[in-house]
């Protein structure tokens, strides 16, 4: 799987593409994460990236020039080409004003083979770059951050766990939050009791049947206590 990341600061990014199973995965080749920087793209002595907004109001908006020019080059098509590039990468702006990312989607963009994710910055990006160039607006959550860098971030490692190669046991995916409509159950490991606060007896009983229905039993407890919407 290739993703290509566009931002104004790609030294964010560089330090946890290299580290843990993400990191062995893009080092094996596994993943292919290519790191963009649309500065490089803008015109001008100082490769000016924003610019007062229309209308008036605080702040500075991304311009699309260097938007549109740092996703086209690199991609390998023209401005003129949206059409042919959007048929074969799905380009993805990280914005608050887009679909709330879930387990579901992420496994949507997992089953890709390309996918593109623009970082904004400052006010936000010029409109036309989402109307025009991306072809999926993409939330992390409901509240804001000052740019896109750590969202495009969540979106790598979640999605990328779903790659196959990329996990060491992945058999372990069956049974993580959200499979299934349920939150995972606790898990546990040794010393068995520690300053008084002990495993349930029933995970070192050796009884698999009696363990595999407390773990059920308590993601239904859990989910209902924490995330009742979820099983919902």
């Amino acid at each position: 799987m290739r993703i290509d990341i566009y931002t104004i600061f790609p030294a964010i990014l560089t330090s946890p593409l290299q580290e843990g199973l993400l990191g062995k995965a893009i080092a094996g080749g596994i993943l292919d994460v290519r790191v963009h920087d649309i500065r490089e793209h803008a015109e001008g002595k100082h490769r000016q990236v924003d610019d007062a907004p229309f209308g008036g109001g605080p702040g500075m908006v991304m311009k699309p020039e260097p938007v549109f020019e740092a996703v086209t080059r690199t991609l390998g098509y023209g401005v003129d080409e949206l059409d042919a590039l959007q048929k074969k990468i799905r380009v993805f702006m990280l914005t608050p004003r887009g679909e709330r990312m879930t387990q579901t989607k992420v496994e949507e963009m997992a089953a890709l083979d390309h996918i593109a994710l623009i970082c904004g910055r400052y006010e936000g990006v010029d409109e036309r770059v989402l109307e025009h160039l991306c072809t999926d607006a993409l939330s992390i959550g409901d509240y804001v951050l000052s740019g896109g860098e750590f969202a495009a971030l969540v979106v790598v490692e979640a999605v990328s766990r779903l790659v196959p190669g990329v996990l060491g046991n992945e058999e372990s995916l069956a049974c993580e939050s959200f499979c299934g409509g349920l939150l995972e159950y606790p898990q546990y490991t040794r010393p068995a009791e520690y300053c008084g606060w002990k495993v349930p007896e029933v995970l070192v009983s050796g009884d698999h049947g009696a363990v595999e229905k407390w773990r059920r039993d308590a993601a239904v407890e859990w989910t209902k206590k924490r995330r009742p919407e979820i099983g919902s």
